[in-house]
């Protein structure tokens, strides 16, 4: 069964699914999840009450709509463009994140947030 999350920022609301890796089931389990979202350049992220381990696929390098969790600052991270690391276009975490799923579609709706913003992750079905 799919693990579809919607993404609330202010007015707008993403959808969003989770891989089966074990970070992602925990990210599951601990929804739903409400946070202070702070931006990084083009990267959201918040601090999750859940801990985990780098994972063997952990990097840098992201995709636009990405998501992952940081596992030293127990944050859940969602890139949708350039960080103050990238060397181009490319969305680079500080350091090595655990990817954990993908938006869907609109990310780039996301350029519209401003940092300290309230986030709430919740599990959901896709509309249809």
């Amino acid at each position: 069964m799919a693990k579809i999350v919607r993404i609330n920022v202010g007015n707008i609301k993403l959808y969003s699914e989770l891989n089966d890796t074990n970070t992602a089931v925990k990210v599951y389990s601990a929804l739903p999840f409400q946070g202070e979202g702070v931006l990084w350049g083009h990267e959201l992220y918040f601090a999750m009450p859940i801990e985990v381990e780098l994972a063997s696929d952990a990097r840098e390098v992201m995709a636009v709509g990405e998501l992952a969790f940081w596992p030293p600052g127990n944050a859940f991270c969602i890139f949708f463009g350039p960080t103050p690391v990238s060397l181009s276009n490319e969305p680079r975490a500080a350091s090595p994140v655990n990817p954990i799923g993908q938006i869907l579609e609109g990310a780039e709706k996301l350029s519209k947030i401003k940092s300290n913003q309230e986030v709430l992750l919740e599990k959901t079905e896709l509309p249809l």
